[in-house]
């Protein structure tokens, strides 16, 4: 599934596209594409400029004039494709959006249909179900916020990192690399970190994601972004899908266990588990 990075990348790319023009028409082939089921007057969009493309979490929001709009998530294979409107239409397109004065058109395609739309008719999106239960976003959070919310949580790290209540857009892949790079077990428990380690997880999380955006994300199996393009941080993977690998910092073989139904690669030596929550002495660890 496309996390952060990727939807980024795809957000920032459809702004260049769109931003500025009027809609035409949206069609729709794919009806439980649309998770709304027709709340919203499609016909309303019709001449409407597209004012922004943002991303929430791991959602895409094109907001539109008089408080209309689109709220995307990819899910699984969700793609976004800019193209001439003579092109064929494979059996996986599931939307259109037609533009005046362009004969290009924006198609969402999405091979295994988990993907969905919203048409929104809000001037606060922020309040639509899907976005109203998402934790904070990682790359706009201070560490004393991330310290504040980790220290007040129980279970495992990378369960926690996971979790879209808790913090938005993180997925399987930038929990492993993340954790790989604070040094950090995906069996940590959360409460028992330290300052310092919280502090080195923020570091690790800024660094990774920044990193990850400005390479266009990862492309491991469907992923591309809104030109047809792959993204290139997977070579720069360090834990994530390298199983019986050297690890770069130490070279012990990196391990995959599965951890909460998910896939997790980490290094047993540089990121040592902790069995049991440490008790805190006041005073340790204090401040940054």
């Amino acid at each position: 599934m496309p996390e952060l990075p990727e939807v980024e990348t795809i957000a920032a790319g459809l702004r260049r596209k769109i931003i500025g023009l009027r809609i035409v028409g949206i069609h729709i082939f794919l009806p439980k594409l649309d998770r709304g089921r027709g709340a919203v007057d499609l016909r309303k969009f019709s001449g409407r400029k597209v004012l922004d493309v943002r991303r929430r979490g791991k959602m895409i929001l094109v907001t539109c004039e008089y408080g209309l709009c689109l709220l995307f998530h990819l899910k699984m294979t969700g793609q976004f494709l800019w193209t001439r409107m003579e092109a064929e239409r494979d059996a996986h397109t599931h939307l259109a959006i037609s533009f005046i004065g362009r004969n290009r058109e924006l198609r969402f395609r999405d091979v295994r249909k988990f993907g969905f739309v919203r048409c929104l008719e809000t001037s606060c999106p922020a309040e639509a179900a899907e976005l109203r239960s998402l934790g904070f976003e990682p790359l706009e959070t201070c560490l004393d916020t991330l310290s504040n919310a980790i220290l007040a949580r129980k279970g495992r790290l990378k369960s926690l990192l996971l979790n879209q209540a808790f913090i938005a857009g993180i997925g399987n892949i930038y929990a492993d690399e993340i954790l790989f790079e604070s040094r950090l077990h995906p069996l940590t428990p959360a409460a028992s970190l330290s300052r310092k380690e919280i502090a080195r997880l923020w570091s690790a999380m800024q660094s990774i994601l920044r990193k990850a955006v400005a390479a266009g994300g990862s492309s491991i199996r469907d992923y591309k972004n809104a030109d047809g393009l792959d993204g290139h941080f997977q070579f720069q993977h360090k834990a994530y899908g390298r199983k019986g690998l050297p690890c770069p910092r130490c070279g012990r073989t990196i391990r995959r266990d599965v951890i909460g139904g998910r896939a997790s690669f980490y290094c047993a030596r540089c990121q040592r588990r902790k069995y049991q929550n440490r008790r805190r002495k006041p005073g340790r660890d204090s401040g940054f």
